[in-house]
């Protein structure tokens, strides 16, 4: 059975979150959450984040994790019960566009790497802002694949499969930079916003956060690569970890807006 456009395994989340533990931090602050809170977290994977933000809440609070993956969200609730925090961290399945809760239901509700994969990102941050109280913060993580740069001298290689993961990869690859707009269009308070870029100087540690065997695989089924392009691309990449010269980025963006 073939993967959805853009699926992540459990074992390269975990890899991505190791990267991101500062970013994901700061996200947490800037949810201004507070002991007690009823917090949302949409798109919630296998708990990477909602086990710590259990933690933050405590046993007074609640966080609930939203996901439409049901094998993700068995590891969600068995992380969440090996922690034992089971009792105020829940996992739910539920659609993004149309979430599954109360209006003003949340202190605060948060996405992270979630719109990228979404068609129409602009109605999960509608319901996120519905079912989130008055004064309470939104945020929004996603990258913006359209900065993704990786250093080779096969630059038009490298132009090309940049461009078929911005734009054909995932459903959305240029989410990141969209996301100042679709806080606007919701007529959000306070917004705000920061850059992180996010370097990897390991090719191995690059492919597997990307799946770049199968977004490869699916650029030579597009007619983008040929075979002879994916073997003289991986070459160079070993060529660049084996010379100690490897290097590649891209921009992750964090939106936060209050609830008027």
């Amino acid at each position: 059975m073939s993967l959805p456009k853009g699926y992540i395994n459990t074992e390269a989340l975990a890899t991505i979150a190791k990267l991101l533990n500062n970013i994901k931090q700061r996200s947490y602050d800037v949810m201004n959450i507070q002991i007690g809170n009823k917090v949302l977290d949409v798109g919630c994977g296998p708990g990477t984040d909602t086990i710590t933000l259990g933690t933050i809440v405590r046993k007074h609070g609640l966080v609930i994790g939203a996901d439409y993956d049901l094998t993700m969200l068995a590891t969600a609730n068995s992380r969440a019960e090996q922690g034992g925090l089971s009792a105020w961290v829940k996992h739910l399945q539920a659609d993004a566009a149309s979430l599954p809760f109360a209006t003003d239901f949340f202190d605060s509700s948060r996405s992270e790497r979630l719109f990228q994969h979404l068609p129409f990102p602009q109605q999960a941050l509608s319901e996120m802002v519905r079912v989130t109280k008055p004064g309470g913060w939104i945020v929004v993580l996603d990258p913006d694949w359209g900065s993704l740069s990786i250093d080779t001298t096969e630059i038009d290689i490298e132009r090309r499969l940049a461009s078929f993961v911005a734009n054909t990869a995932v459903h959305n690859g240029f989410s990141g930079r969209s996301l100042y707009r679709l806080f606007k269009q919701q007529q959000l308070n306070d917004i705000g916003f920061e850059v992180f870029p996010v370097t990897v100087t390991r090719s191995a540690f690059f492919r597997e956060s990307i799946q770049a065997d199968r977004t490869e695989q699916d650029a030579v089924a597009a007619g983008i690569f040929s075979d002879e392009d994916i073997c003289i691309w991986r070459n160079s990449q070993a060529q660049a970890d084996a010379d100690g010269v490897y290097f590649a980025s891209v921009n992750l963006i964090l939106m936060a807006g209050r609830k008027p």
